[in-house]
C-alpha cells in the first residue's frame, strides 16, 4: 500500500446521491417565510396576468431551489489524504479547500429522523475560530461519514489508510465515562426550562409572523369569554382566585410536560465516552448526533446548580471549546453538556478524572470583600424602592408593606449570595463560586487564560476593591463570568501579577 492518497481527480468522492435533496431541504427552511407570503398575497391581488404570475412565483422559486441542489451535488468533491482532506466546489465560482486533520478539532455527525431513514448522515469538521466549519457534508452514506469521523478523531501519521476506504468500519468506542438513562432524562426536563423557551419563542414568531394586533385581539377575546363564562357562574371571589391559580398550575404543568419532551428528545441514549486525546457524546431520539472535540480544545468548565437541581439532588457540567461558531448564535450541536444532569459526586468524580491537578473539589476558597453583602443589593433597592414609592403614591401607602418586604427578600438573598461568592487559585487552576438560589462554579486551566484585565468602577475605588476579568477562547455569550469580582485591591494586584507572570512564562495551549 503506497504512504499517502494522491489528491487528483481519480480519486475524488462525490456526496451520497440523495444529498441534493437534504440541501434542498435546509434551503426550503431558510426561503419557507417568503414562499408563504408570496403564495398566500400573492393569491389576493386580483387581474389577469398578475394573478397567474403571483401563483407561478413560488413554483418558480422552488425550481430554482431544485435546480442549485443538483449543481451542488455534481459540483461538490472531497478527498481523502493521509494527513488531510481536499474540497473542491462550485461551478462558475470554483474554490479548492485543504484541511489538514490536526486542525480540525470537533467533529460531528448528524442524523435526523430522514436521515436514518435514507442511511446518510450530515458531516461537520470544525476548527477554532472563524463563523462556520471548515467543512460540511451534507450528506454523505452512514458508512462513510462514520469512517470519515473516525479518521479524523484518531488523525496521526501512523493512521492506516484503511479507514478512509468507502465503508470501514470505525475504530471501537472509547470508555464509557456517563450514561443517562430514561428516568434521568426525564428528571433533566423536568429541572430545565427549554419547554418555557419554545413557549416563548413561538409567541415571538407568532407576533412577527400574524398580521398586526392579531395575537392582541385573540387574548383580549379569549379573556372576554373567560371573564364571561366565571360570571355565568355566580362564583365567588375566592372560588374565582381558586380557578385561575389551578389554570395557571395547568398551564405550567403544560410547559414542563413539553421540556421534559424536548429532553428526551435531544438526549435520550446520552452517551459520554473518552478516547486518549478526545471526548466524544452520542445522543438523541429521533435525530441522533454524535459530537467529539480534542481535550486540549478544552478551555473553561461551568458547574451549575439551580434550586430544581438541589430538590432531585443534581448538577449540571459545561465546558466551553475553541471551535467555530456561527455569529452571534450558540450551535446546539456542537459539544457543550459533558454531563447535562448528574448527581453531585459524579460530577465531581469526572472533573477529578479530566483535570487531574485540579484537585476537585477544592476546600480552599477565598472569602470576597464585606462590602459585597450591600452592594449586590443596590441593584434590586434601586429599581424596587421608586417602583414602590410610586405605585404607593397613585394605589395607596399599603403597597408600602409588600414593597418593603421585598427589599428585605432582596437584602438576604445578597447576603446569602455574598458570603457563597469566593475564588481560589493554584499553579494549575484558577476558580470562582457564586450564586445562592442558583448556584455555579466556574473554571479553568492556567495554560488556557488568554488575557487578564484589571478594572476598578468609583464604587471600588470607594470600597477599596477591584474585579479581575480574565478570557479563554470560545467563551462568548456565557451567562457565567470567570472574574474575581468584589476582592480586595491589594489582593487582586497580587493575583494579577501572579497570573501574568505565569501566562508570559508558560504556552498557551488551546
Amino acid at each position: 500500500m503506497e504512504d499517502a492518497v494522491p489528491r487528483d481527480a481519480a480519486n475524488e468522492r462525490r456526496l451520497h446521491p440523495w444529498s441534493w435533496l437534504f440541501v434542498l431541504l435546509q434551503q426550503l427552511k431558510q426561503f419557507i417565510f417568503p414562499l408563504v407570503a408570496l403564495l398566500v398575497f400573492g393569491a389576493r391581488r386580483g387581474g389577469g396576468d398578475g394573478e397567474l404570475w403571483a401563483s407561478l412565483a413560488p413554483v418558480i422559486g422552488i425550481a430554482v431551489l431544485v435546480i442549485l441542489a443538483i449543481l451542488q451535488y455534481f459540483t461538490y468533491r472531497y478527498t481523502i489524504g493521509r494527513d488531510g482532506l481536499t474540497v473542491r466546489e462550485g461551478l462558475l465560482h470554483r474554490s479548492r479547500r485543504e484541511i489538514p486533520f490536526s486542525r480540525i478539532h470537533n467533529v460531528v455527525v448528524h442524523q435526523s429522523l430522514l436521515h436514518r431513514l435514507f442511511g446518510v448522515a450530515e458531516v461537520r469538521l470544525e476548527s477554532a475560530g472563524g463563523t462556520k466549519p471548515e467543512a460540511e457534508m451534507r450528506v454523505l452514506g452512514l458508512q462513510d461519514a462514520l469512517a470519515l469521523e473516525d479518521l479524523a478523531r484518531h488523525r496521526t501519521q501512523e493512521a492506516p489508510l484503511a479507514a478512509s476506504e468507502p465503508g470501514a468500519m470505525p475504530r471501537a468506542e472509547g470508555t464509557t465515562l456517563l450514561s443517562l438513562s430514561t428516568p434521568e432524562v426525564i428528571r433533566l426536563g423536568l429541572i430545565s426550562n427549554r419547554g418555557m423557551i419554545v413557549v416563548a419563542a413561538g409567541f415571538g414568531a407568532a407576533w412577527q409572523i400574524l398580521p398586526e394586533n392579531m395575537i392582541e385581539q385573540f387574548f383580549r377575546q379569549g379573556a372576554k369569554q373567560a371573564y364571561g363564562y366565571a360570571e355565568g357562574l355566580h362564583l365567588g371571589w375566592l372560588t374565582g382566585a381558586a380557578g385561575g391559580i389551578a389554570l395557571i398550575g395547568i398551564a405550567l404543568a403544560l410547559v414542563r410536560l413539553l421540556s421534559v419532551a424536548l429532553a428526551l428528545s435531544q438526549f435520550h441514549g446520552f452517551r459520554l465516552t473518552e478516547e486518549p486525546r478526545r471526548l466524544m457524546v452520542e445522543r438523541g431520539l429521533f435525530a441522533r448526533l454524535r459530537t467529539s472535540v480534542s481535550r486540549r480544545r478544552i478551555q473553561a468548565w461551568t458547574l451549575h446548580e439551580g434550586i430544581l437541581h438541589r430538590l432531585f439532588g443534581r448538577r449540571s457540567l459545561r465546558i466551553d471549546t475553541a471551535v467555530a461558531e456561527k455569529s452571534g448564535q450558540q450551535d446546539m450541536r456542537a459539544l457543550k453538556d459533558v454531563a447535562p444532569i448528574a448527581p453531585p459526586d459524579a460530577c465531581d468524580a469526572l472533573i477529578s478524572h479530566l483535570l487531574p491537578h485540579a484537585h476537585w473539589p477544592r476546600n480552599d476558597w477565598q472569602p470576597v470583600d464585606a462590602s459585597a453583602r450591600w452592594r449586590l443589593w443596590l441593584p434590586s433597592l434601586a429599581w424596587l424602592l421608586p417602583v414602590t414609592a410610586l405605585a404607593a403614591w397613585h394605589l395607596g401607602g399599603w403597597l408600602w408593606l409588600p414593597g418593603l418586604a421585598w427589599m428585605a427578600a432582596a437584602a438576604y438573598a445578597a447576603h446569602r449570595q455574598a458570603r457563597r461568592m469566593g475564588w481560589t487559585l493554584d499553579g494549575h487552576l484558577v476558580a470562582v463560586r457564586s450564586g445562592w438560589w442558583s448556584r455555579y462554579w466556574r473554571f479553568a486551566e492556567i495554560d488556557k487564560l488568554q488575557a487578564l484585565r484589571l478594572s476598578r468602577s468609583p464604587l471600588d475605588h470607594r470600597c477599596g476593591t477591584a474585579t479581575l476579568w480574565l478570557d479563554t477562547a470560545g467563551a462568548s455569550g456565557i451567562s457565567a463570568p470567570l472574574a474575581l469580582r468584589f476582592v480586595p485591591e491589594a489582593e487582586a494586584r497580587a493575583v494579577h501579577e501572579r497570573l501574568a507572570t505565569a501566562l508570559a512564562q508558560r504556552r498557551l495551549h488551546w
